[in-house]
């Protein structure tokens, strides 16, 4: 198992580089400035494609994380790059938000703020911050805090509010995609919320932030977590009402190991052992999702009894940590096997072996699912994320 192990973890190694690699040789913008909004399936550059926040922010976070890492002096280059961009076109300075768009021209395209892609935002900037030591990168992200805390979070319910205007008034339509329920509180917003008050909070101890960071777990452990399925809860109104929808096997295996990983940078130990019971019972009805080849399907629809027969690149990203996680926890090999199968899957059908990157998945069939090699939502963030976390965690 240790030889395995070895394997696994230096097999990751290569494959963190050439996932960086990629972007640093096919997604930097030379006509305008920062990063291309947009590359398709068949490596074509999308001319006018609008960039996205969400995307430049999670590719700050890539860089800078993995230069922690790799020491390689072309990531943090390319940190600094992304940071620039962020900084100067996505970053609101007027109202103290976040565009959720730019043209190509880098003029403000879309000026809504959308809670999560101030999150992404905080994310990345703190995690730049690890690197930089810049306080231009520390203080947007404090502000960016603040006005999460001011405009979206609910003091009479808890939680927090999806989206506003550019102003911060209220919007009608609060959707992070065309695929969501249009509600105002939802499992995925708050689940980056919490990853991003984590991540500032290990730059920037402060002792509200720490406040914030223990009761926005408390209100996913009361609202999202199905107590008696271990799936997550995923749509609600302002005032907890559920509205029922799919079961994401992709977020319950991501929440497992990343509210976890929350809870111990909060340093709540009440909240800490809760949630190791929550990591295990997530990851064993993960498992529900679980393909004979090792692949785990997108969603499943329980209205309709229906698979969303898809194996998505992000969703076998982070069963690698998910279930990794669970070997750590209890030392069970099962999970571990599961870890050593969803890689080869991975390898086998994620991996563009040709251009490098993932591809964004693959039907039931094998087929690949023909959608953008970088765009909004395909960003360098979950597989680097699960390359450097089993790297960090697999002791050899």
């Amino acid at each position: 198992m240790s030889t395995q192990l070895a394997q696994l973890k230096t097999e990751l190694s290569s494959q963190l580089d050439s996932i960086l690699n990629y972007w640093s040789k096919n997604a930097i913008d030379l006509k305008t400035d920062g990063f291309i909004g947009q590359i398709d399936y068949h490596e074509n550059v999308i001319e006018n494609a609008e960039k996205g926040s969400v995307l430049n922010a999670r590719i700050l976070w890539s860089y800078s994380a993995s230069y922690q890492i790799t020491k390689n002096e072309e990531h943090k280059k390319l940190a600094a790059r992304a940071f620039k961009f962020l900084s100067e076109y996505f970053y609101d300075a007027e109202f103290g938000g976040l565009f959720w768009s730019i043209n190509t021209d880098t003029t403000p395209k879309d000026t809504k703020n959308q809670i999560y892609a101030l999150a992404f935002a905080i994310y990345g900037l703190s995690e730049y911050y690890v690197i930089s030591k810049d306080e231009k990168a520390l203080a947007i992200a404090i502000n960016l805090y603040l006005k999460i805390q001011k405009h979206s979070y609910d003091p009479v319910n808890k939680g927090y509010l999806e989206a506003f205007t550019r102003d911060w008034q209220p919007i009608d339509d609060l959707r992070l995609s065309d695929k969501d329920a249009n509600e105002k509180k939802t499992m995925n917003t708050h689940l980056h919320i919490v990853e991003a008050y984590a991540n500032l909070f290990k730059v920037w101890k402060d002792k509200t932030l720490q406040n914030d960071i223990v009761e926005l777990l408390q209100t996913i452990e009361k609202h999202f977590i199905n107590p008696e399925t271990g799936h997550l809860h995923l749509f609600f109104d302002e005032n907890w009402v559920e509205k029922p929808d799919v079961i994401s096997y992709g977020h319950d295996i991501e929440a497992a190991w990343l509210l976890l990983q929350c809870a111990e940078i909060s340093g709540n130990k009440t909240l800490i052992a809760s949630y190791k019971k929550h990591a295990i019972q997530m990851t064993e009805v993960t498992q529900e999702g679980l393909d004979t080849d090792g692949g785990l399907w997108y969603e499943f629809d329980p209205k309709k009894k229906e698979l969303i027969a898809e194996k998505h690149w992000w969703v076998q990203a982070e069963a690698l940590i998910g279930f990794y996680n669970a070997y750590q926890l209890t030392g069970e090999e099962k999970y571990l096997d599961i870890v050593f199968k969803n890689w080869d899957f991975i390898k086998n059908h994620i991996l563009d072996t040709k251009n490098g990157e993932w591809f964004w998945g693959v039907y039931r069939d094998y087929s690949l699912i023909e959608k953008d090699k970088a765009g909004f939502w395909k960003c360098p963030y979950h597989n680097s994320r699960a390359c450097l976390e089993l790297i960090s965690r697999i002791k050899t």
